[in-house]
C-alpha cells in the first residue's frame, strides 16, 4: 500500500496540539513530536519567514538596479494567499490541524472540507480571486500570441528570427499597431490597448489584485465572519 506522490503529504499537527507552538523541544520524544505533526509546523513557519523575507530580497534587488519596486508588490499576493491557508486559518479556527495539508491530495481535501464548512464557492471575494486567475491565464495567452504573431522580422528566411533581437535593445521587438489593430477588429475597437505600459501594467494588476481577494476571503472565513458571502454559510444555518 503506502503512499505515492498523489496521496502523499505533510500533515497538519494533531489537534490536540491545537494553536500552541510546537517546537521538537516540546515534545517528550522525538517520536512523540513526529507523531503530533511537529514537521508540519516547523516547515510552514519557516517557510513563511522565507517568502515572507523573499518579498525584501526582490525589492531591495528592484532598488539596486534602479528599477521600481512593483515585482515585490505583485509577489505579495502569492504570499498573502500562503499565509492565509497555512497561520490565518488555523488560527481562526483554534488548531493547526485544520491548516491545508502539503500534498496534492491533502489540498484537495482542503478544498471539499473548506467548501463544506464555509460554503466558500459563494463569497464574492472568491469569485474575484477566481476571476482573476482564470481572466489572467486567458490575458496572458492572448497577449503572448498576439506579440508573437506580430513580430519584427530582423533577419531572412535562412536564419533564426531570434537573431534579428538582442537583450535591452531599444527598437521594438513587435509590431503593437498591428497587434492593437487586429484584437481591435476581433473583438471591438476599444477592447484593445494601444500603449504597451497599460497592456503590462493591466497583465500585472488582473490576478495580483484577485489573488489579493482571495487571502481575503480565506481569512475571513477563518473566524466564520460570512456577512460577505452572497449566500448563508453552512456554519450559519446549523
Amino acid at each position: 500500500y503506502g503512499n505515492n506522490i498523489i496521496s502523499g503529504a505533510i500533515i497538519p499537527s494533531s489537534a490536540a496540539i491545537g494553536i500552541h507552538f510546537y517546537p521538537i523541544w516540546e515534545a517528550a520524544s522525538l517520536d512523540e513530536w513526529l507523531y503530533n505533526g511537529g514537521p508540519y509546523q516547523l516547515i510552514v513557519l519557516h517557510f513563511l519567514l522565507g517568502v515572507a523575507c523573499y518579498i525584501g530580497r526582490e525589492w531591495e534587488l528592484s532598488y539596486r538596479l534602479g528599477m521600481r519596486p512593483w515585482i515585490s508588490v505583485a509577489f505579495t499576493a502569492p504570499v498573502a494567499a500562503a499565509a492565509a491557508v497555512f497561520l490565518v486559518y488555523p488560527i481562526g479556527q483554534g488548531s493547526f490541524s485544520d491548516g491545508m495539508p502539503l500534498g496534492i491530495s491533502g489540498t484537495f481535501n482542503f478544498m471539499l472540507v473548506f467548501q463544506a464548512e464555509h460554503n466558500i464557492l459563494m463569497h464574492p471575494f472568491h469569485q474575484l480571486g477566481v476571476a482573476g486567475v482564470f481572466g489572467g491565464s486567458l490575458f496572458s495567452a492572448m497577449h503572448g500570441s498576439l506579440v508573437t504573431s506580430s513580430l519584427i522580422r530582423e533577419t531572412t528566411e535562412n536564419e533564426s528570427a531570434n537573431n534579428g533581437y538582442k537583450f535591452g535593445q531599444e527598437e521594438e521587438t513587435y509590431n503593437i499597431v498591428a497587434a492593437h489593430g487586429y484584437f481591435g477588429r476581433l473583438i471591438f475597437q476599444y477592447a484593445s490597448f494601444n500603449n504597451s505600459r497599460s497592456i503590462h501594467f493591466f497583465l500585472g494588476l488582473w490576478p495580483v489584485v484577485g489573488i489579493w481577494f482571495t487571502a481575503m476571503s480565506v481569512s475571513t472565513m477563518a473566524f466564520n465572519l460570512n456577512g460577505f458571502n452572497f449566500n448563508q454559510s453552512v456554519v450559519d444555518s446549523q
